[in-house]
């Protein structure tokens, strides 16, 4: 491995030309490749995306250029309204996510018939009306706008961000040289590459996700590309919005002045590829137009250091070059995979940019960026939502596969009880194909080392005694201020009305009750300690289930009290275990957007060892699927891992998705919709990996996932139901729609559905005496 080409340290362009042209294609196309896997797996992106020319007109003179026409040639100067949005509503129709706008640079500086065609359509400008159908597209059909208008300034992106979730320009090259008579670019104002840094520039300081890139073969030295490449590097360390930089190969057009210019070879763009690569660094996206090569070159382009195609459209031709029709997606599929690669879709804004779109688009655009997203920043590509009732998707691939080796070494490691890293559960959460279905089989095989066939639930009852929280938590759609009632009545059951449902759960042969509210502002230490004493009275035998971190925590402080003594008089008043809620993402990063009042991860992690140091043992759950990144999974799973290795008591893991529908930050616009389905899967499968041997128990919440959903996961590593509740309020508030009590008929049926053996547990997963056994069974 060539390591030097992967950290190249020369800052000027003629160092970097120097060290490049030291090594061989082969090398750089090896550091290239083992950056790029290295940042990007075996992921190679595309958009579907339809290509709407506003006009063919532009100031400029490129003499390779068949896209430029004249007024005489051109017909109508600029496309119309109903034209613009049939092109939009087919690409929709078609599956397309992006609207690609392409038109050349102000032509209303050149051309009377330009000015004269905007002055009818109400506007001054190209930018103007380009604004206008943007906002049309966006609003008509939920395309998400990428613009390229050519050179633009400050005001100018200010004017179409509103309207666009990415924009670009091509720098094609850094080179004066090039502009001078008898170069491509004479008689082009616009291809000065000066003005076209400066714009780059500005879309930086404007926090537009941007798309730029090479034309190489023009005449341009290498050295000269180097020099390009290290002008784009530049920009994007000093302003991060380069989302991806496109390489593109000169193809020769009949017609032009360039007509009879050698195009360059296979090998002068893979070097090309590779040195862009090298010097931007691996997380950059370096994309290779695929329609502009044959498909036999295709998988080369890859192991060069491309990881996107760019945009590929089921409806309209490429408009730059219309004699290289794009490859069928099929055609580009295969011949990823004959790269050992993955095709999969992508936005008109990158997954990096996609994830924190509140930072880098509109508001409206944002919102519709996040709801369209998973945890990396790419499309959903089901229609499934927790809680929402939907059918689960069929994407539980069994039969025997042939898995990635790095998936593999991961695997082999988990199952040796090794504590996996960061990274490596990071890539877990990102396994696609083949390597989710090594993920799935090998969880399954790990329940059944660790705990065998048999399927267990509880039959339990939950009490939310309040919903009436001084919290703000931003995904609880569950909790209500003291006075304003916003999705159903706001409200504070009284001890006996607690009492009340904890003897009813107990004759109807539940054997806990689990006990959970807002924060009070009239509750304090006393009042769980209350609640404790009224069920105890009613029901002296039921397990008590009570009282998530932030409850402890907020009963201690009002007290005085160290947590320690808290607990232990908890469990003195009949406390049993802790539910592990209110863990949310345990990472601060996270829980600074969803619940910055709420415990801290560190505080929720301590309330759970001095909890189980006072001989109470505790579940411990995740709620993923808003704004977190799979790295945040990865830290709360080791976090969790790291306290059970210290304690031991934690007696199951549950991963919650979270239910958007009616969510306060959902509804804003801040988050996304949930997990996938996928994701879901994943997140009890790897939890199962991650955890392995220390936590024996995952449990799937059916109210989550829906008994079709649950079923899957039961094959992917859960071995637990979890309770029949009796009353669920929670999930419901947020808009799930699953009902209330799932008892144990439907807890048996869920488990034939599998082909496996049940029976009811307690709490702690000890066999249930007899008589609640009965109790329990559905007369």
């Amino acid at each position: 491995m060539t390591l030097d080409l992967l950290y190249l340290s020369e800052d000027e362009a003629v160092g970097i030309a120097t060290v490049l042209r030291s090594r061989s294609l082969g090398d750089m196309m090896e550091a290239a490749e083992a950056m790029t896997v290295a940042a990007h797996g075996r992921r190679v992106t595309y958009s579907r995306k339809v290509f709407i020319p506003l006009t063919k007109l532009c100031r400029d003179v490129c003499h390779y250029c068949t896209f430029a026409t004249t007024p005489a040639r051109a017909g109508d100067a600029y496309l119309g309204r109903d034209e613009v949005l049939a092109i939009a509503r087919a690409g929709a129709a078609a599956g397309c996510r992006e609207a690609l706008f392409t038109l050349g640079d102000r032509p209303e500086a050149r051309y009377a018939a330009a000015r004269e065609a905007l002055s009818g359509l109400g506007h001054d400008s190209t930018l103007s009306y380009l604004a206008e159908m943007a906002e049309l597209v966006f609003r008509e059909t939920g395309l998400l706008p990428h613009l390229n208008p050519g050179l633009m300034i400050g005001e100018d992106y200010a004017q179409l961000r509103p309207h666009a979730a990415s924009m670009g320009i091509m720098l094609e090259s850094s080179s004066d040289r090039l502009c001078a008579r008898g170069g491509p670019h004479f008689g082009s104002p616009d291809k000065t590459p000066a003005l076209r840094l400066a714009a780059i520039e500005q879309a930086g300081r404007a926090r537009v996700p941007f798309t730029t890139g090479l034309l190489i073969g023009i005449g341009e030295t290498r050295d000269e590309q180097v020099e390009a490449l290290v002008a784009i590097r530049d920009l994007n360390r000093r302003y991060g919005h380069i989302q991806e930089v496109i390489i593109q190969n000169f193809r020769a057009k009949p017609g032009t002045r360039m007509a009879d210019h050698a195009e360059p070879s296979l090998d002068d763009h893979l070097w090309s590829i590779a040195a862009a690569r090298i010097i931007l660094g691996p997380q950059m996206t370096i994309q290779a137009p695929p329609n502009l090569h044959d498909r036999v070159d295709l998988a080369p382009l890859i192991r060069a250091g491309v990881n996107d195609w760019g945009g590929v459209s089921p409806v309209t031709p490429d408009h730059v070059n219309p004699e290289a029709p794009w490859p069928h997606l099929e055609i580009l599929e295969d011949a990823t995979k004959a790269a050992g690669r993955i095709l999969m879709q992508r936005l008109a804004i990158g997954p990096r940019y996609a994830l924190a779109a509140r930072d880098w688009a509109a508001p409206a655009i944002a919102t519709q960026i996040l709801r369209a997203i998973d945890g990396r920043g790419l499309p959903k590509v089901d229609e499934w939502s927790a809680g929402h009732g939907d059918p689960a998707p069929d994407t539980m691939v069994m039969e025997p596969v042939l898995a990635s080796r790095s998936i593999l070494s991961i695997l082999d490691a988990a199952e040796e009880g090794e504590r996996l890293s960061e990274a490596d559960i990071v890539t877990l959460f990102d396994a696609e194909q083949d390597d989710f279905a090594a993920i799935v089989e090998r969880a399954d095989r790990l329940r059944r080392q660790a705990v065998g066939d048999m399927l267990t639930y509880a039959v339990n009852r939950n009490i939310n005694y309040t919903n009436i929280c001084l919290y703000k938590c931003g995904f609880c759609a569950f909790s209500k201020g003291s006075t304003k009632a916003m999705r159903g009545p706001a409200y504070r059951l009284d001890m006996e009305e607690v009492g009340r449902r904890a003897a009813e759960a107990w004759d109807r042969g539940a054997t806990e009750v689990c006990l959970q509210g807002g924060i009070h502002p009239d509750y304090d230490g006393h009042t769980y300690l209350n609640v404790l004493k009224t069920v105890r009275e009613a029901a002296p035998d039921i397990h008590i289930h009570a009282f998530s971190p932030l409850e402890v925590t907020h009963g201690a402080r009002t007290l005085a009290l160290p947590l320690e003594d808290y607990l232990a008089r908890l469990k003195e008043a009949g406390l049993s275990t802790l539910p592990g809620t209110a863990a949310e993402i345990l990472d601060p990063e996270v829980r600074a957007i969803i619940c910055p009042d709420k415990v801290t991860a560190d505080e929720w992690i301590e309330v759970m060892r001095v909890a189980h140091g006072v001989g109470l043992r505790s579940t411990a759950t995740i709620m993923f699927g808003h704004v977190e990144e799979y790295k945040h999974w990865a830290r709360h799973l080791l976090r969790i891992r790291g306290l059970q290795e210290e304690t031991g008591g934690f007696t199951e893991f549950v991963p919650l998705p979270f239910v958007h529908m009616e969510s306060p930050i959902w509804r804003k616009g801040l988050a996304r919709s949930g997990p996938s389905y996928r994701e879901a899967v994943l997140m009890h499968a790897v939890a199962r990996i991650a955890l392995h041997p220390v936590i024996p128990n995952i449990q799937v919440s059916w109210v989550k996932m829906g008994p079709e959903g649950a079923a899957a996961i039961l094959k992917a590593g859960a071995n637990d139901m979890g309770g029949t509740l009796m009353d669920e309020s929670i999930t419901r508030a947020a808009g799930g729609v699953n009902g209330q009590e799932f008892g144990p008929r439907e807890m048996q049926a869920l488990a034939a559905s599998v082909g496996r053996p049940v029976r009811q547990r307690t709490t702690l997963y000890e066999p249930v005496l007899p008589r609640r056994a009965v109790l329990a069974e559905p007369s």
